[in-house]
């Protein structure tokens, strides 16, 4: 190991990098444009990069892949990108059609056609539909790929913008219908409309023919707050504003505007989860123990009930019913219903299954569904107004599919399934389990050859925050790109993940974060002792959350890797509050303003355990600078320290556009995609490849 090393902690006054910060400045993107072409000419001059991007290409753009829909009033619909759809289309087609192998697809929004129209590289956000015929849509446009957006109203009959209709300006509100008429605005736009943390602080109604301007405020929330959020919310017919308080990522508020305009709360625990309105009734779970009025115990991966309409009669909560009693390792994905019927998506020792819930006379039962096991399966689309449902199943080998339901899944019948995207004959999934430090079980995945006799490079990947899990999932890049050559990938399960529901996460919270790199590295000490591979041969990567695991991972404890891949990181623990939108994430993190909460931060933050004399393996860093969710700062000071230090290994890459998640032009994700896996081969299997 390398020797321990103090922290360098410094204030901002003392940081020399502070000036990276600055997202466009001409000092901070002079800086990013020299490290973008050291890092070209090291990793797109490999020989083998253009095979690779090619490859990566053709795989993200093929016209075989699934289109994933949703449907609506007898459409399916869909948003597509291929290589002559650049920035893809949005459209539509019969649900008939789209059970067929060659759907006929009608073109909604060509967005390539309107970006060039328009001068703007407009990046699809997503549409919110009009009830009950849903032929106008909100239609959410980033020019960026970042979260920020603009807002447009759209007639889908037409294909055509709503002339005079509703339009906002860029910015991180919110939209969706109360009538034709109106729009229920979560507004962003100017800063007393903002949360600290940059998100909506009030929400407004805003009548057709008026300016935004004049939308009229009818609920606000708390400057420290998290956000604040509207919308309507469908029981059959029945229709109910639901205004919400989020106080944090896991607590907050939630109110209906009654027709007198009264805001009445709901009857709930602050960390409420998962609410559905089903047939008069609302479904919830909560995050920790929840004593309700009558004495019943509501507990995490349980789910319960209260009669909404008595409710809202009465204002009495009534008895509370148990709809899903918890179980040992088995946690709530995701709760949704069709007009009649409410499905539950479970993880049962990070596989998938999926019931449905009905309730009766003697209280609620369960029904599962006949869908494949061993597997990674959820709901994949839900019609809430209608009796259409569908899945989606896949594994590490298994390429994805789609199981499809017209009458609520009791007939289901598979519409789609991508073709193999890599030769897996030879190759095979195992679940281990790794004892972390304090001796708790950490379970992970190994894909790697059948036949394996003797250490390989691997590639280990992980997240650990935020109530994510990493489940099963097919990845055709990687499978042709790394897999394919004989290397092996790891999934770890680490705690602050959500793969055993909230308590899972809640062991690697706050104070408790060392929980997860300690996991982490369990795993990583696991496929060593198990002789998978060896330290030299060892890769990591993660991004966002991830990329913070993996910065980590490189400060505390790089003996155990030979390559390190941090991607869209938050780095600087002590100073991640005051890059936007970092305030959003103190109920993950901690406050770095409150010392005590410092304290637990500085043990661990990567940004200011650089050390000069340590032994670091390579490292690449990569970020966005549009990207408007984890500032690229991060990435930029981490790289410029660990140089500074001496560590000539240290990469750097900066993409202009596609925001946090890489969103827009496939070919950019197709060139990282080609950097990273030739850095983590060149750094893993001994030189350029």
């Amino acid at each position: 190991m390398t020797k321990s090393v103090a922290p360098q902690l410094s204030t901002p006054a003392e940081d020399p990098l502070l000036w990276l910060e600055d997202r466009t400045s001409k000092p901070a993107l002079d800086w990013v444009h020299r490290q973008n072409g050291l890092t070209k000419e090291r990793l797109q001059g490999d020989p083998s990069y253009q095979a690779r991007f090619e490859t990566a290409l053709e795989l993200m753009t093929a016209e075989d892949n699934i289109a994933v829909g949703y449907e609506l009033r007898g459409h399916v619909y869909n948003f597509w990108q291929d290589k002559a759809n650049v920035l893809g289309l949005w459209r539509r087609t019969t649900v008939a059609s789209y059970k067929t192998e060659k759907p006929d697809w009608q073109t909604i929004i060509d967005f390539d056609a309107l970006s060039q129209k328009e001068g703007v590289k407009w990046v699809f956000s997503g549409a919110r539909r009009l009830y009950p015929d849903f032929d106008r849509c909100l239609l959410s446009l980033s020019p960026d790929g970042g979260d920020a957006s603009e807002m447009r109203e759209f007639d889908i009959e037409t294909d055509s913008f709503v002339e005079g209709g509703f339009r906002a300006p860029v910015s991180k509100s919110n939209f969706s219908w109360l009538d034709i008429n109106t729009v229920i605005v979560a507004a962003a736009f100017e800063e007393e409309e903002r949360t600290q943390s940059g998100y909506p602080r009030v929400v407004k109604l805003w009548k057709r023919g008026t300016d935004l301007s004049e939308a009229v405020p009818i609920f606000e929330g708390q400057v420290e707050d998290l956000a604040v959020g509207g919308s309507l919310e469908f029981d059959g017919d029945a229709q109910y504003l639901l205004l919400t308080r989020t106080i944090d990522f896991y607590s907050g508020h939630h109110f209906v505007r009654l027709a007198s305009g009264e805001k009445r709360r709901l009857p709930l625990p602050d960390d409420v989860a998962d609410i559905a309105i089903l047939k008069g009734q609302i479904v919830f779970a909560v995050r920790s123990v929840w004593s309700a009025p009558g004495g019943v115990a509501c507990l995490p991966d349980g789910l319960y009930a209260f009669d909404f309409k008595r409710w809202l009669e009465t204002g009495e909560l009534g008895a509370i019913e148990t709809v899903l009693p918890p179980a040992e390792r088995v946690s709530i994905a995701h709760v949704a219903s069709t007009r009649d019927r409410l499905f539950i998506s479970l993880m049962d020792n990070v596989r998938g299954r999926v019931v449905f819930a009905e309730r009766g006379e003697g209280g609620w039962s369960l029904t599962p569904l006949a869908l494949p096991e061993n597997g990674n399966v959820g709901i994949s689309h839900i019609n809430q107004f209608g009796s259409s449902v569908s899945f989606s199943f896949t594994d590490f080998l298994t390429p994805s599919s789609i199981i499809w339901s017209d009458d609520d899944g009791e007939t289901l019948a598979t519409v789609k399934a991508q073709p193999a995207r890599f030769d897996a004959s030879e190759l095979i999934s195992e679940q281990f389990e790794a004892r972390s430090r304090d001796g708790t079980l950490v379970p992970y995945f190994v894909v790697r050859r059948r036949d394996q006799q003797k250490p390989v490079p691997a590639l280990l990947y992980g997240y650990g925050g935020f109530e994510v899990p990493l489940l099963p999932g097919y990845a055709g890049v990687r499978g042709k790109l790394w897999l394919e050559k004989g290397y092996a990938y790891v999934q770890a399960n680490i705690r602050g993940g959500g793969e055993f529901g909230p308590r899972w996460h809640q062991a690697a919270l706050k104070d408790k974060r060392q929980n997860a790199f300690d996991d982490f590295a369990a795993v990583a000490e696991d496929l060593v002792r198990r002789g998978i591979s060896t330290p030299a041969m060892l890769g990591i990567q993660g991004g966002s959350n991830g990329g913070l695991l993996t910065g980590v991972s490189l400060t505390q404890r790089p003996e155990l890797f030979g390559a390190v891949l941090i991607e869209v990181p938050l780095l600087d623990m002590l100073r991640y509050t005051e890059l936007p939108p970092g305030a959003s994430w103190m109920a993950e993190y901690g406050d770095p303003s409150k010392p005590e909460e410092a304290a637990w931060l500085a043990t661990y933050s990567p940004y200011q355990h650089v050390a000069d004399d340590a032994d670091y393996p390579p490292v690449l860093l990569t970020t966005s600078t549009a990207d408007d969710r984890v500032h690229p700062g991060h990435a930029r000071k981490m790289a410029a320290r660990l140089q500074a230090a001496g560590h000539a290994n240290a990469l750097f890459f900066e993409e202009t556009e596609g925001g946090h998640g890489g969103r827009g032009d496939r070919r950019i994700q197709a060139a990282q995609t080609a950097m990273k896996y030739i850095f983590l081969e060149q750094a893993l299997s001994g030189g350029t490849t």
